[in-house]
């Protein structure tokens, strides 16, 4: 009777380790997982888009900022929406149809004295139809958490229509400048960037070096490093990415860091901090290799390319910080 099972049984434990494995498959750079970090009062508000990002931001999945109390009737409706989150059996789609669809089975046997698992011969069937609930319940959970993260509706931007007419965009480039260092550029803006703090090529330079700085931290697994240059939030997150790195023998092997272009969303202050979230397209190697034999077990050895934006904050007259990393919708 159990051999009856085993050939389904297996063939769902393949399937639900791929999807495992898809689950947490993770670039090596990084913050590559996912969005990461706060954005102060603007965490959960998609930055404007921009000439080097065009495309929407994905959401900060994972920040220690709390989101405030809404306002608006839509996101009174979207609270209430939260609060009252279906349970197992109230859940629309597979999920609460298959859950439905068991307990009804069983209550209907019940009813008419076959038992909660009806004509079910034996322990091993009951044993066998339990594991495969089991697995078809976890794989269809993993589909379900998966189609609601693509299907989230992005936020409203933020800033979006404050300013009225093109504004400078500044272009960064890693690379030196013929002549000096490398400097701000000045390049066509698609839209208006709302800068309420007025940043100086200073603080372009900055950002820049910041982003070489701390993508060479990271790959030489450097804490002091990163805890010099980004916020205790993000430190933690790059300390637990870097702990599951060491956990499955890999070592993140990023370089050859090369900022291609890279222009201002917004920046705005609160109270005695200023936040400046900026979009950065680069290139860079990224891999993952074997810790011991230095195989590469992710990645490749040619370049690709990035877009990212970074949020920066300072106490105002402070250093620059790394507060938050989000990648872009493809």
């Amino acid at each position: 009777m159990m051999r009856f099972h085993l050939r389904p049984l297996l063939a769902i434990v393949g399937l639900l380790a791929v999807l495992a494995m898809i689950a947490t498959a993770a670039d090596a750079r990084p913050g590559g997982s996912g969005g990461i970090g706060s954005r102060g009062s603007r965490t959960f508000s998609a930055p404007p888009a921009t000439r080097t990002a065009p495309t929407p931001a994905k959401p900060i999945e994972r920040t220690l900022t709390q989101p405030t109390q809404p306002t608006t009737a839509a996101g009174a409706a979207t609270a209430a929406g939260a609060a009252a989150r279906p349970g197992l059996f109230n859940r629309p789609g597979f999920l609460g149809g298959l859950a439905a669809g068991f307990l009804g089975a069983g209550l209907l046997g019940l009813l008419f004295g076959h038992g909660l698992f009806g004509n079910l011969a034996g322990f091993a069937s009951v044993l066998g139809l339990l594991i495969q609930i089991g697995l078809v319940a976890a794989v269809a959970w993993l589909a379900w958490n998966w189609w609601q993260r693509r299907s989230q509706p992005q936020p409203a931007l933020a800033g979006a229509g404050a300013d009225s007419g093109p504004q400078p965009l500044r272009r960064i480039d890693l690379a030196p400048q013929a002549g000096g260092s490398s400097h701000a550029r000045q390049a066509a803006a698609p839209s208006a960037p709302t800068d309420e703090i007025g940043l100086t090529p200073a603080d372009y330079d900055a950002f820049e070096r910041l982003l070489g700085e701390i993508q060479t931290a990271y790959a030489a697994e450097d804490l002091a490093a990163l805890r010099a240059r980004v916020t205790p939030e993000m430190l933690s997150y790059l300390s637990e990415e870097l702990s599951e790195n060491l956990s499955r023998g890999v070592v993140a092997a990023v370089s050859g860091v090369k900022l291609l272009q890279g222009d201002l969303a917004e920046a705005w202050r609160e109270g005695d901090r200023e936040y400046a979230t900026v979009a950065m397209r680069y290139e860079m190697v990224d891999q993952l290799l074997n810790r011991t034999t230095r195989e590469i077990v992710e990645g490749e050895p040619t370049p690709v390319e990035v877009t990212e934006l970074w949020t920066f904050v300072r106490v105002r007259g402070g250093q620059w910080l790394l507060s938050a990393i989000q990648q872009v919708e493809s």
